[in-house]
């Protein structure tokens, strides 16, 4: 069993598909045209913001914003970013790539997300941002945070490239904090057919700004005013995702409904699941839009060795830490405990839209198994 059948997850709206990239063909138009202004009309809509931003994809979606942020006098090189440690490397090259100072800030080990309560302690006068990550389609939220971060004038940028269509107190996540980046790599629950990210904001001049950086700087043919880059969330990408983002909550559903399945039959007592950082019921919670499903095993390599040999393909999120790259060895300044713990024992089951129940079952039955 794959752990992700993207053929058979586009094979559901080929046609509509087809049909997005013949019109697209047909125009004579292949950047910043009109596919690309509905796509962000219609994500915009969908996220609950001003505006939004289409881009190259999620790295420079969050690299974007912090340029924006620099060229706006918000930031300057040198500020620091809070950001939690066992994120996927992408929040913090972003942070790198702009001459910011990534800080590394331990998770929750109930929500694998940022450790809000802790983060607190690791601000100081240089700290200018706050990167939240809604990691595995989990909502990292607090309102403590906001009003913590509103008082000491920290902006707030959540890194959603894998939460897209989660809500906080009926509220979309890339709509909670000052500005959001978004990834539509294939894999994500609203993937395109190659590379694209975007930007979402209520920030008039953040948004103007992206979207000069975005295109070499400028704002006018041939007349740049910042060091941009090149970043255009190509048309027939835009037209493939204004095909899909129409079923996204739908498609959420299903990952609920395999996730709600996973939670209530899955009993192998080696395996933690998801479920236990709730603090209720998740039946009808849409703070968890099951990017990824991930369980936590002290023998997390048996149990894939074991799955493996049933033929269900798993992986692993992610198996060495950020901070223990050679490219962000500098960053290991501090001592990561429950990082450490959680990149050494989570194992992602599989999880899609059109995962059959008994498929699901069938995994069920295999990780009550193992011993």
């Amino acid at each position: 069993m794959k752990f992700l059948d993207l053929k058979k997850i586009n094979h559901q709206y080929a046609a509509e598909l087809k049909e997005a990239a013949s019109k697209v063909i047909d125009s004579g138009w292949y950047l910043l045209g009109d596919s690309l202004r509905e796509f962000e009309d219609n994500l915009a809509r969908y996220v609950g913001t001003r505006y939004a931003v289409g881009v190259g994809n999620g790295l420079e979606a969050l690299q974007l914003i912090l340029r924006a942020y620099m060229e706006l006098g918000v930031l300057q090189k040198g500020d620091e970013v809070i950001v939690p440690a066992n994120t996927y490397i992408a929040s913090v090259l972003a942070i790198i790539h702009c001459g910011l100072t990534p800080v590394l800030v331990e998770p929750d080990f109930k929500t694998y997300n940022l450790d809000i309560s802790l983060a607190e302690r690791y601000i100081t006068a240089r700290t200018k941002a706050l990167m939240v990550v809604h990691l595995y389609g989990r909502v990292c939220w607090s309102n403590d945070l906001v009003k913590y971060c509103s008082e000491n004038n920290i902006k707030i940028i959540e890194d959603n490239a894998q939460a897209i269509g989660a809500k906080w107190n009926g509220a979309r996540t890339g709509s909670l904090g000052d500005a959001a980046g978004f990834s539509f790599y294939p894999g994500k629950n609203l993937g395109a057919l190659g590379d694209a990210g975007a930007v979402t904001t209520d920030d008039d001049k953040l948004a103007k700004m992206v979207m000069s950086l975005r295109n070499y700087g400028s704002s006018q043919k041939y007349v740049h005013k910042y060091i941009g880059y090149n970043s255009r969330l190509d048309e027939i990408q835009a037209a493939f995702l204004d095909v899909k983002i129409k079923y996204l909550d739908f498609e959420n559903e299903k990952r609920r409904e395999i996730a709600r399945y996973y939670c209530e039959r899955i009993v192998n007592k080696n395996v933690v699941l998801p479920w236990s950082g709730f603090p209720e019921k998740i039946t009808a919670d849409e703070s968890h839009v099951w990017h990824l499903f991930v369980v936590f095993c002290e023998k997390r390599n048996a149990l894939q060795e074991f799955l493996n040999m049933k033929k269900i393909e798993t992986m692993i999120h992610y198996p060495i830490p950020l901070y223990k790259q050679d490219a962000l060895c500098m960053l290991l300044n501090d001592a990561f405990p429950v990082a450490d713990k959680i990149h050494d024992a989570v194992l992602s089951l599989p999880i899609s839209p059109v995962m059959s129940i008994d498929e699901a079952d069938y995994i069920v039955q295999a990780v009550n198994e193992f011993e």
